[in-house]
């Protein structure tokens, strides 16, 4: 089988690392991957796990003609069997791409907090949380499958050989402080509520405690986030808060942590290293992982949505005050959590999903008339999407990341979903 994968940038990314990394997995099982995109950080990674790299054009509106066309280039060029698009506008690109020749099927993965309606429901998707997955099969999707963010267990280990000496002295780590990591985009939306409640929180705590924050990670809020992390280190006269800027390999900063703070894949890596895990979200979440508090997040992710954006500090610092003083604790929660890493959510095991799903929908297409209705209705929803969006940018509110910024797990239907158990 032949398969393009397409992340919707290449970027330092969640979903695009997920993306490229199952993709090696796969071509690892005996198949022929492609990685389409436009060029970024993470093409090298890319070419390091063995995927011949496709560049894409620049768009200049998404869904892109010319990407499309680019996209049937590269399927007539290299019998392409599976698009497979990452977040909605990779997904209608490849769908348009497929319909164009024939021979090939389109497939799409969300790995965001919610679904763009405009994803035909026809089209084969895989989604990353149960609750998430529940919501779509309740709104007459038919199919869409739970695969999970993957992790690669033997590279995201304490045993790994990943520079961890080095990138101590590189950020003079080398001392008794506790280490408190968070690997981030720093992005307004989703991420930068809960990084900033984390600022405020190791600032309160390090007044009695040596305890430090490292946030590694690069994005259009650095500029916010650098300046209150200045003034702490002013205030309290030393390196209270480190800020590395964006990592091309982000495990050394996983490796030195004493606690992780995170969400999504990179709340599952940090698990990966053994460091206790916990979990943030919105409106002031903070939530420790324990054995206790595993079935909610693998019910809705590893984020959660909390009553006020005001609560995120005291909420945070009720957590990590009594962590950091109890080192049996955190090796016990560590030990937990790369537990779960391994039991439930190996790279290795979820290419071999990723392949089930593939073949799939390879051999077993929506028909042409289902298709073509469930095609209709999504263009009528993107067309009101598009204008939506225009009368937000006129007014100068519209959000950054649409899908991010309206997550299941707020929604009012979520209290209702329930577990449905399906996998690909």
């Amino acid at each position: 089988m032949k398969i393009l994968v397409y992340p919707h940038d290449l970027g330092v990314g969640g979903s695009q690392l997920n993306a490229i990394e199952l993709g090696a997995a796969v071509k690892q099982l005996g198949h022929e991957v492609f990685l389409f995109g436009q060029p970024g950080p993470l093409v090298d990674k890319s070419r390091e796990l063995g995927l011949e790299y496709i560049p894409a054009p620049i768009p200049r509106r998404r869904p892109s003609p010319s990407v499309i066309s680019a996209l049937v280039r590269a399927v007539r060029q290299h019998g392409i069997n599976v698009l497979h698009g990452y977040e909605w506008p990779p997904a209608l690109e490849c769908l348009a791409a497929s319909k164009l020749v024939g021979a090939s099927t389109a497939v799409a993965t969300v790995m965001s907090m919610s679904v763009a309606p405009f994803i035909p429901k026809s089209m084969p998707l895989t989604v990353g949380t149960e609750q998430i997955q529940s919501l779509e099969t309740s709104l007459g999707r038919r199919h869409v499958y739970l695969l999970e963010p993957p992790v690669d267990v033997f590279s995201n280990s304490r045993l790994a050989d990943i520079g961890v000496d080095e990138f101590r002295t590189h950020w003079e780590l080398n001392d008794d402080v506790l280490n408190v990591v968070c690997v981030s985009r720093l992005a307004h939306e989703l991420k930068l509520e809960g990084i900033v409640s984390a600022l405020e929180a190791v600032d309160n705590l390090s007044r009695d405690r040596r305890v430090r924050l490292i946030i590694a990670g690069g994005g259009p809020a650095m500029d916010r986030v650098a300046s209150r992390a200045n003034a702490i280190n002013e205030a309290t006269g030393r390196r209270t808060v480190v800020l590395t800027g964006e990592l091309r390999d982000p495990r050394p900063a996983y490796a030195v942590a004493d606690v992780v703070l995170g969400m999504g894949g990179s709340a599952l890596r940090g698990l990966s290293f053994a460091k206790p895990l916990i979990v943030q979200g919105e409106r002031g979440f903070w939530r420790l992982l324990t054995p206790e508090s595993l079935p909610t997040f693998l019910w809705q992710g590893w984020y959660g949505w909390g009553t006020c954006s005001s609560d995120g500090q005291d909420a945070l610092t009720s957590i990590l005050a009594p962590l950091l003083e109890d080192a049996d604790a955190r090796s016990r929660l560590g030990r937990f959590g790369r537990q779960v890493v391994e039991d439930r959510f190996s790279l290795a095991d979820t290419a071999r999903r990723q392949l089930a799903f593939y073949d799939r929908f390879v051999t077993s297409r929506p028909s042409f008339r289902r298709s073509l209705t469930a095609e209709a209705a999504a263009l009528a929803r993107f067309s009101a999407h598009q204008v939506q969006r225009r009368y937000h940018s006129y007014f100068g509110n519209s959000p950054r990341d649409d899908f991010n910024a309206k997550p299941v797990a707020a929604s009012p239907d979520a209290a209702s979903l329930r577990p449905n158990g399906r996998r690909a």
